[in-house]
Formats: structure tokens, C-alpha cells, sequence
């Protein structure tokens, strides 16, 4: 008989238990975050129809080539999402009856068949929250706020980059970019960052820019000056996208000033965000001492989606954010975080020569909301004592014959070592 191979699918990973409960706090704590936002949670299926995720309106050609697609019996084409995003405006599409603002979060799997590093995988779980119905930038600071506040209650120090995609294109436009290279080349300046200006510049001329246009454009990203808005307000004249994404920045700023969140969120011309979906602001969160250097979340305003899906031309105002559960769990490992607390019981229950004994007290404290582990494989008391050491356990019972005959149990922190009697009833007499 032929060995089977055990291996995991390239890109993907198993979570064992240790691993696995620092990932599910994260979880939490990210979700009680969006409820104290008073977002409303959210469902959407894996499986989407393909034509559903490669429209025009979700994440774009790098993105469609890293789609994971299959058939049915039916022989329908069919797709794995991608992100939460699309599945999201799907939803608000199909359920005109929604009252505006709406806002929801959602914690799901996604599959891309992308490049593997450091925190990215090919099956991830991302956390998203959207808002659609509100066209202030006061949707866009509140999510950036409440990114800063998220990664507060996971003890992670963070700094948000924000840019406007408006303000980008106009420059694009101003520096004469072709209107069909526009994308291509907003696609390249995402890539600034990882591999340097240099390669990009080369980039860009490859793609079929003049010399002239890329020499502009490498020039703006290495102008120290424009790393504030005042730089842009001498060029208000060129064209309606910088007049707009101008804008929409200062309002961002004079709310993320009222918020005191303008030293955490820094305004960097040249971010981005690759995918065509975006239409106004867009912000990446990275860590401030770069243990990661990709980003551990991302989101910006998308306004002509749901429209768009509809197939009308009604735009409606969409913001969004996402966080990266997976690489959040590697920034935990790479701080040496990601094992602290791992352990969720309350009580290791070790009995010696008491197992029925033992299952009465487990239950009775279970009753009590308390969380049991009860020892069933008959182990020595000095390696059950191991065991609760090496899983981080506070507190084991510990029954034994005489503990039963006097109605009590022993309780022994593992910690301090101390050790007390409480009194448990096992039998009337």
C-alpha cells in the first residue's frame, strides 16, 4: 500500500492548540473592538461566482490572477473569495432594503494563490470592517482610530499610512502619464517601498513611459518636501483630482487631529494600494519597529462597487478596513508574544485513584462557568504536575483517597507552589 503524503498544501498551515488559542484571543479582541464600534456582524459564503469576483469592480487584474477556481456538477464557474470585500458590496446589492449607514464586520477565510512570505499564506483569515452611507471622511477617521485602538488592546505599537488616491492620479495626470498607464503605474508605486525607486523608475520605462514622465515621477517620490499636504496646495490650479483628493485629506487630518491620532497616522504621497477598487483615501498599518515589514492591515474608501455590481451608475459611499489575522499572529511570534497566556483553563483536575470522584467535581465546577481540564490517562501525580507546567495551568486539584474521605479537595497553584484545602461535599452521609 502506498504511503500517503502527509504534507501540507503549499501555502496554507496547521494552528496546534498553543498556537491556536493566541490566534482565537486576537480574534476576540478584535471582535469586541468592532461591537464597541457598533458594528453589526457578518456571514458571506467561501464559493462565489467567478464572474461575481473577476468584475471590474473587485480586486483587480494582479489580483484575478491569484483566484483559485473550480466547477460544479452544474459545470458553473465558480470561485473561491479572495477577500470580504466583494462578497460584502454583493451583499448591499442584493439587499437594497439595508438601512443607511450600514455597518458590519466580518471574520473569515480567504484564498489567494499568491506569493508566500513571512505572514502571507495562500488560505488566510482576514477581519473586516465596512461602512457604506457615509460620505465624510469621518467614516475614514473612525476606522483609522479604531485600527489604533485595536492594536492598543493587543499591545502592538502600530503607525497608519494614509494617502488619497485622487491626489495620486492627479499627479499621475500632471506629470502627462498616459490615461491607460495610469493603473499600471499607481501598481508600480506600490512597489516602492520593497524594492526602491531605482528598479521602479527602470519599471516604468519599460512600460512605455517617456523618459521625461518617469523621470517626473521618480522625482516627486524623492522630493522630501511633499510629505505634507501644504506641498499640494500651490498645484490646486493643475487639476480637479488634486483640488479633490486635497480635500478629502485636510478634512482626514482636522478629524484625526480632534481624535488625537495625527502622531500615530502619517500622510505619505506615494502609498498606493494597487488594487483598481479604490477610489478616494487608502491607508496600510504597519508595525512601527518594522519586526514585519509588510503590512499588518489595510483598507480605503471604494465608492463605485456596489454601483457598479448593480450595473447602474449610482455610486454609493463605501469604506473599508482590513486586518491580516494571520500576519498579526507572526508580528506576536516575531515579538516573542505569541506564547504568553496560551493557556485557558482554570482548574488541571489530577486525580489519584478517584476518577469518578473527579468527574463529579469537574462537573459541578464546569456548572459554574469555570473551564476543566480532568487528567483521564491514569498519570503519575509527579508527571500530571509536569504536564500542568508545561501547559502554563495556574491552579490543579488534586483528589485522592483521603481528600475524598474528608470532603475535600486540594488546590495547588503551580506558580507559587502554595497549596490550600477546600471543602467539597462527594457523598451524603
Amino acid at each position: 500500500m502506498k504511503k500517503m503524503n502527509y504534507q501540507n498544501v503549499k501555502g496554507t498551515q496547521d494552528y496546534l492548540p498553543e498556537a491556536e488559542i493566541v490566534r482565537r484571543k486576537v480574534k476576540r479582541t478584535l471582535e469586541d473592538i468592532f461591537i464597541l464600534y457598533g458594528c453589526k456582524p457578518l456571514e458571506t459564503p467561501i464559493l462565489n461566482y467567478t464572474s461575481l469576483l473577476a468584475s471590474k469592480y473587485g480586486g483587480g487584474a494582479e489580483i484575478l490572477e491569484e483566484m483559485y477556481t473550480l466547477s460544479d456538477r452544474g459545470e458553473r464557474d465558480l470561485a473561491l473569495r479572495y477577500d470580504l470585500t466583494i462578497p460584502f458590496a454583493k451583499v448591499v446589492a442584493m439587499n437594497p432594503k439595508l438601512k443607511m449607514p450600514f455597518k458590519r464586520y466580518e471574520i473569515g477565510k480567504v484564498f489567494r494563490d499568491g506569493p508566500i512570505k513571512t505572514g502571507r499564506f495562500r488560505e488566510f483569515t482576514q477581519c473586516d470592517v465596512d461602512i457604506v452611507g457615509v460620505k465624510s471622511q469621518i467614516a475614514e477617521a473612525e476606522l483609522m482610530v479604531m485600527a489604533l485602538d485595536a492594536f492598543k488592546a493587543l499591545e502592538l505599537n502600530i503607525t497608519i499610512q494614509y494617502n488619497n488616491r485622487n491626489l495620486l492620479v492627479g499627479m499621475l495626470k500632471l506629470f502627462e502619464t498616459p490615461t491607460e498607464k495610469i493603473n499600471e503605474v499607481v501598481l508600480l508605486l506600490d512597489k516602492v517601498e520593497k524594492v526602491g525607486i531605482e528598479a521602479v523608475s527602470s519599471e516604468l520605462i519599460e512600460k512605455g513611459l517617456f523618459v521625461k514622465v518617469a523621470d517626473d515621477i521618480r522625482q516627486f517620490v524623492m522630493n522630501p518636501d511633499n510629505r505634507t499636504l501644504d506641498y499640494f496646495e500651490n498645484l490646486l490650479t493643475k487639476n480637479d483630482e488634486i483640488e479633490q483628493g486635497l480635500e478629502e485629506l485636510k478634512e482626514l487630518r482636522e478629524f484625526l487631529e480632534v481624535l488625537g491620532a495625527d502622531e500615530k497616522c502619517v500622510f505619505n504621497p506615494f502609498l498606493a494600494r494597487g488594487l483598481e477598487i479604490y477610489t478616494g483615501t487608502i491607508y496600510e498599518i504597519f508595525l512601527t519597529n518594522k519586526a514585519i515589514t509588510s503590512s499588518i492591515g489595510s483598507g480605503g474608501r471604494y465608492d463605485n462597487a456596489i454601483g457598479g455590481l448593480m450595473g447602474s451608475s449610482q455610486t454609493f459611499s463605501t469604506v473599508g478596513i482590513s486586518f491580516g489575522l494571520d500576519v498579526i499572529y507572526t508580528a506576536f511570534e516575531v515579538t516573542a508574544k505569541g506564547s504568553l497566556d496560551s493557556s485557558e483553563i482554570d482548574y488541571y483536575i489530577i486525580p489519584v485513584n478517584t476518577l469518578k470522584e473527579s468527574l463529579l467535581v469537574a462537573k459541578q465546577l464546569r456548572d459554574q462557568g469555570k473551564k476543566i481540564e480532568l487528567e483521564m490517562t491514569n498519570k503519575r501525580l509527579g508527571k500530571a504536575l509536569e504536564r500542568a507546567n508545561k501547559v502554563n495551568v495556574n491552579n490543579v486539584i488534586i483528589i485522592g483517597e483521603t481528600e475524598v474521605k474528608n470532603n475535600q479537595i486540594k488546590i495547588k497553584n503551580m506558580f507559587t507552589g502554595e497549596e490550600r484545602m477546600q471543602a467539597f461535599v462527594f457523598s451524603k452521609k
